[in-house]
C-alpha cells in the first residue's frame, strides 16, 4: 500500500461525515417529559418505567379486568389504583406534555386510547 498516509485519513474522515448526523443528533432531539405536579413518588424507578411501563400496565390490565384483582397497588406503604386513568394520569395530567412527548419520539401509537377516553387538555 503505496497510499496508505492518503487512504487512511481519507477513510477517517469519511467514516466522521457519514456518522455525524447519528452522533450528533442522538443528545438534542431526546423527549423531555414533564415531571408531575403533585409530588408524589412514582410505583417504580425512572428507568425501569421509561423501558417496561407498558409490561407493567399490560400486567395491571390483566389483573383487573381478567381475573377481577383490584387491589391497589402498594409500594412502600403507598396505594396505587391499578388504573391508567385513576392511578398514572393522576399524577401526570397533562397527556400532551408527558406520554405524547415520548410517544411522538418514538413513532409508537399506543392502544391505550382505543378502551381509555383521552384527557382533555388543560389550558
Amino acid at each position: 500500500m503505496y497510499d496508505a498516509g492518503k487512504i487512511i485519513p481519507g477513510l477517517v474522515v469519511f467514516v466522521a461525515l457519514v456518522t455525524f448526523p447519528i452522533w450528533r443528533g442522538v443528545a438534542d432531539d431526546l423527549p423531555k417529559p414533564e415531571k408531575p405536579t403533585k409530588a408524589r413518588q412514582c410505583v417504580t424507578d425512572t428507568a425501569t418505567m421509561r423501558k417496561d411501563h407498558m409490561v407493567l400496565l399490560n400486567k395491571w390490565r390483566d389483573e383487573a379486568l381478567r381475573t377481577g384483582d383490584r387491589t391497589p397497588f402498594v409500594v412502600e406503604g403507598k396505594k396505587y389504583k391499578k388504573s391508567l386513568m385513576l392511578g398514572c394520569l393522576n399524577c401526570h395530567e397533562d397527556k400532551k406534555k408527558f406520554c405524547d412527548e415520548c410517544h411522538v419520539y418514538a413513532s409508537v401509537r399506543p392502544y391505550c386510547w382505543d378502551c381509555h377516553y383521552e384527557p382533555k387538555e388543560k389550558f
